[in-house]
């Protein structure tokens, strides 16, 4: 796996040049990556170009051995633009316009900025497309915009009544699936229509309108990258690739949709401030679930990714902003090898010493020579690489009990915009129900693929559905299908209440999933966040009060776990039904730590026969390339199970925190 820094020659003299990319190319870096952020060097007055400055800066890494990754610089475009046309710029819920002063500050709809990224881009292409030492392209920078997520101004309003007419058709369609008899919102002409906006109404924003709202922004990113990419692809070398990073764990965007791209990268900085890890020192270290995240939903898109921005050390935007654990930034980058991605590149070289990103710690420290701990840490790492290149398997034959238990999680971000806007009870995320099946499935030493409804299913033993409310017939028959073939399908809590456009069926509730689970939903409860109940599997209690649904059986369908309390006590709370050569599992109730999920999972494959292991929380075991790859976010030291014959190169097997073990067999 290769490994690369981000530099901006732009943000430092000239003269410091050859001195700063010399140091990474001798700290041992195979690549650096220009341009995302330049525009202003670049087009520094409306349709004059100066490339002068970016021309050296990509001569003296080709002169120090190392490859390009150049950038197009659309996130950031220069005062002069904003200035002279200021409908390129984002509008917020208030209907206020975001100004020119920091990044993602504008419109993918708006038709002027897409005439000037078309303007650069081709520049760039026609610069940089035939020159060798560029290896590939990168399409703006983590496209999004941030926490307003949406766009609500002029030119937004306008192509999504475009969008609205070419999925629907008819006004009369649109009210059909709006369901705006409802509080007499019905339309005469799509002109009515406007972006739903919280912030313009008296009370709710109607759900349908929002989920397609939701989609239309979804869309838009996706065809103002598309629009770079066929730009690009027309000019450059059919050698340079081009991909995009999308920011991992981000419901805004969809990357799914960009699947003209040749690979789709991701951004991660796990040790930011918001979450407490797994044991007392784990918010320095952060959660497994973030990379795993990344490796296991962008890897299945195309067939392989690469991580282009991870974390080095401390950064300033955290509701705290810890000093990272020793060891730990060579465990994220462990999890990034073992996760099979191609390369990966750091966010960034040296510490700027100026503007709101200057506490990000980089690679060398304020003086642009001293290497910082995660400095030194990568380099250690790119060490080690090259150990286990020199000692990679000559046949790589895959472990047949390991990928015996290949399982998938599907990742569905219509269920995501339409469970987490109508939650029911603001207990509800659908992120960390889902990261709680990802994680017990990690913990049984599954290699995992996250994937779409819209997926091939048939290679993967286990496929866990989390909280699929949006579903319809096709998918059903698809998930049907997948059963009788074989596989073992877990749904759970909030499955197949409502169709695709969000409506209720127009049914008992679920009724068009009840032949597949083998039991009806006779409906569902919330409890109060200080309030708890218990449901029953075996002999073990677990508590709960997020969501439960209360299931009745159908004849030939085996209780696994019951309600303990509440007027509902004896009632089930998870079913499972032999179908076809498959097996289907409800599980209709989400429980404090997941402990009888975990327990109902670990059933399903004991009964399947399909050999699992039995890891801590915090210890992932992977296997790539003919090396086993075991990492320890925990605090606790953990011993791994590594054969006597097997030849250990890098690392022990008792992990410390932090720690790491590589061995081939």
């Amino acid at each position: 796996m290769l490994v690369g820094a981000y530099y901006y020659p732009e943000h430092w003299p000239r003269e410091q040049w050859e001195r700063d990319i010399g140091n990474i190319a001798k700290m041992g870096f195979d690549f650096t990556h220009f341009g995302e952020f330049a525009w202003a060097f670049m087009e520094p007055e409306e349709g004059k170009y100066d490339f002068g400055w970016l021309d050296e800066a990509v001569e003296i890494a080709s002169k120090n051995g190392l490859k390009v990754i150049m950038c197009t610089p659309t996130p950031t475009p220069p005062a002069w633009m904003a200035e002279k046309y200021p409908e390129i710029l984002l509008t917020n819920t208030d209907g206020r316009i975001i100004r020119h002063g920091t990044r993602q500050h504008i419109s993918w709809s708006s038709t002027k900025y897409r005439e000037f990224t078309e303007k650069i881009v081709t520049k760039l292409a026609e610069r940089y497309g035939q020159d060798e030492r560029i290896w590939g392209w990168q399409i703006d920078n983590e496209p999004s915009h941030y926490g307003l997520k949406e766009d609500y101004g002029d030119a937004a309003q306008v192509r999504f009544r475009q969008w609205l007419k070419d999925k629907y058709q008819t006004i009369e369609r649109l009210n059909d699936v709006w369901g705006t008899k409802f509080w007499s919102e019905v339309y005469s002409n799509f002109d009515q229509v406007r972006i739903p906006n919280e912030k313009e109404l008296v009370l709710f924003v109607n759900p349908h309108a929002m989920l397609d709202f939701k989609r239309f922004t979804a869309s838009e990113c996706a065809s103002f990258v598309s629009l770079q990419y066929n730009i690009l692809r027309k000019s450059i070398l059919k050698e340079q690739w081009i991909t995009t990073n999308f920011m991992a764990i981000y419901d805004a965007v969809d990357p799914k949709l960009n699947d003209d791209l040749d690979f789709i990268t991701w951004t991660k900085y796990p040790v930011e401030g918001f979450n407490q890890g797994i044991g007392e020192q784990g918010f320095r270290r952060g959660l497994p679930y973030d990379v795993g995240f990344g490796n296991d939903f962008f890897r299945p898109l195309k067939g392989k990714t690469a991580a282009m921005e991870l974390q080095i050390s401390q950064v300033c935007w955290g509701e705290y902003n810890p000093r990272m654990y020793p060891g730990a930034r060579r465990l994220l980058l462990y999890h990034v090898f073992a996760g099979g991605n191609s390369f990966v590149c750091s966010y960034r070289f040296r510490q700027p010493t100026f503007n709101y990103e200057q506490n990000i710690i980089g690679m060398v420290g304020t003086d642009g020579v001293t290497p910082s701990d995660g400095g030194e840490e990568y380099m250690a790492f790119i060490k080690e690489m090259k150990t286990l290149q020199d000692n990679r398997p000559k046949a790589t034959k895959k472990p047949e009990s390991y990928f015996k238990r290949k399982s998938a999680v599907i990742w569905s971000f219509d269920n995501i915009w339409a469970t987490d806007y109508q939650k029911h009870t603001t207990q509800w995320s659908y992120r960390n129900h889902h990261a709680g099946y990802y994680n017990i499935l990690k913990s049984f030493g599954c290699p995992v693929d996250i994937i779409r409804d819209c997926d091939d299913f048939s290679a993967y033993s286990v496929l866990v559905a989390p909280a699929q409310e949006l579903i319809n017939t096709e998918l059903i028959d698809k998930f049907s299908k997948y059963v009788k073939n074989g596989g073992h399908l877990v749904l759970t809590c909030r499955s197949g209440a409502k169709d695709q456009n969000g409506h209720y069926w127009e049914a008992k509730r679920a009724e068009p999933i009840w032949e597949l689970i083998g039991a009806e939903i006779e409906f569902f409860d919330n409890l109060p966040g200080n309030c708890w109940a218990n449901v029953r599997f075996g002999k073990q209690d677990f508590k709960w009060n997020v969501w439960a649904d209360v299931l009745s059986p159908h004849k030939d369908t085996a209780v696994l776990a019951t309600y303990v309390d509440q007027f509902y006590q004896g009632k089930a709370a998870v079913v499972s039904h032999k179908y076809g050569k498959g097996s289907v599992t409800y599980i209709g109730v989400e429980t404090s730590g997941n402990g009888l999920e975990r327990a109902v999972l670990k059933h399903i494959y004991n009964q399947a026969k399909i050999p699992i292991e039995d890891y801590p929380n915090g210890v992932i075991v992977d296997w790539r390339d003919g090396f086993w790859v075991a990492m320890n976010y925990s605090s606790e030291p953990f011993e791994v199970a590594i054969p006597k014959s097997a030849e250990i190169l890098i690392g022990q097997k008792t992990l410390k925190a932090a720690d790491v073990v590589v061995w081939s067999e």
